[in-house]
C-alpha cells in the first residue's frame, strides 16, 4: 500500500479526473469539492493518516452535512463522489480496500422538468422568424438559427457553442457535437432548423466575421465563438414572450424536444442518442413527464375525470 499526504492524494485524484476522465472544469470542481470537504472533515475528526480512513468516518461526514440541512440531492452527489474516489484510491494502492463500496445513496427528488408544449415551441419559432423578416440583422438571423437548433437537436447549450463549420453536413441534414467527456454524437436537423442555420451562414455571419472568429459557426457581437451566457439570454428573451410560461432557459427547449419526441412515437432509446445520455435511466424521467401531461390533459377534457 502506498502511503501519501493529503495533499498528494488529492492532487493525483484531480489529475486523474481531468486526465484519464476527461471531465469538464465544471465537475471537476464539483468533485473536488466534495473530497476537499470529507478531508477538512477529517482532519476535525483528528484523522492523522489518510489510509486510516473507514466508512464510519465518510458516515460521520455525510451525517454532519445532514444535520447542517445539506439537501437530499447534495448528499446523494457527494456520496456517489466519495464511492468513486475511494475506488480510484484503492486501485491505486492509497487505501487497503474499498471502504465506501456498499455506501447508500441517499435518494433526491426528482423535479420534472418545465416544457412548452407544441403550440409554444411553434409560437416561439414563429415570433424569431418574424424578427428575420422585419429587420434581417446578423443578429436576428443568428439568435432564430440558434433558438431553432437547440430546440431541434435537443443541444445543450455547450455543444451549441462549441459548433464548427465543419461539424455540419448539408446533404444529410445533420450536425456533430461534441458532448459530456468528449463524447462525438450525429444528431438529425430538421428542414426549419436547417433553414434557419442556412440563413445565419450565408447572409449573417460574415457581418459579425473577424480574424478571431476562426471556424466557429455562432459569433457573439466581437467576432469571437459566442458564449454560453450570450445563447442563455438570448433564449430567455425568446421565451419570455410566451404568455404563461414560467422564467424558462436553454434546457426547457431541451427537455421540450425529448417531449416532444417521445410523444410523437421515437422509442427511448432513440432519445438517449439523441439527447447524448449516458444512462437510460436519465432519459426516462421524459416519460414521467410525458404521462403527467396526459394525465393533466384527461383531466381538463373527459367529463367523467
Amino acid at each position: 500500500m502506498t502511503r501519501a499526504s493529503y495533499t498528494d492524494v488529492r492532487d493525483a485524484f484531480e489529475k486523474y479526473l481531468e486526465s484519464e476522465r476527461s471531465l469538464s472544469v465544471h465537475t471537476v470542481r464539483a468533485y473536488m469539492g466534495d473530497l476537499d470537504s470529507l478531508f477538512e472533515h477529517m482532519d476535525r475528526l483528528k484523522v492523522a493518516e489518510f489510509n486510516e480512513l473507514e466508512i464510519s468516518h465518510i458516515r460521520s461526514w455525510l451525517a454532519n452535512l445532514q444535520v447542517k440541512g445539506g439537501a437530499r440531492t447534495t448528499l446523494s452527489r457527494r456520496a456517489v463522489s466519495v464511492r468513486l474516489f475511494t475506488k480510484w484510491a484503492t486501485k491505486k494502492g492509497f487505501l487497503p480496500k474499498d471502504i465506501a463500496q456498499n455506501l447508500a445513496t441517499p435518494k433526491g427528488h426528482r423535479t420534472l422538468p418545465g416544457v412548452l408544449n407544441t403550440s409554444e415551441a411553434t409560437t416561439a419559432m414563429d415570433s424569431l422568424a418574424t424578427r428575420v423578416s422585419e429587420d434581417g440583422s446578423p443578429q436576428s438571423l443568428r439568435d432564430c438559427a440558434m433558438v431553432e437548433l437547440l430546440y431541434a437537436t435537443g443541444a445543450r447549450v455547450s455543444e451549441l457553442c462549441g459548433l464548427d463549420l465543419d461539424d455540419v453536413n448539408y446533404e444529410r441534414q445533420t450536425i456533430r457535437v461534441l458532448g459530456k467527456g468528449d463524447k462525438e454524437r450525429t444528431i438529425p436537423l430538421g428542414a426549419p432548423a436547417m433553414r434557419a442555420l442556412e440563413a445565419w451562414l450565408k447572409d449573417g455571419r460574415e457581418n459579425l466575421l473577424t480574424d478571431k472568429s476562426d471556424r466557429a459557426v455562432f459569433l457573439g457581437r466581437r467576432g469571437k465563438r459566442i458564449d454560453q451566457r450570450a445563447v442563455r439570454t438570448v433564449v430567455y428573451e425568446a421565451l419570455a414572450a410566451l404568455d404563461g410560461v414560467e422564467r424558462m432557459g436553454p434546457h426547457a427547449l431541451r427537455h421540450s424536444a425529448a417531449t416532444h419526441l417521445l410523444e410523437g412515437g421515437a422509442d427511448l432509446r432513440t432519445v438517449q442518442e439523441i439527447l447524448g445520455h449516458a444512462s437510460l435511466a436519465t432519459t426516462q424521467i421524459y416519460t414521467h413527464v410525458t404521462t403527467e401531461r396526459l394525465q393533466k390533459a384527461f383531466k381538463q377534457a373527459h367529463p367523467r375525470a
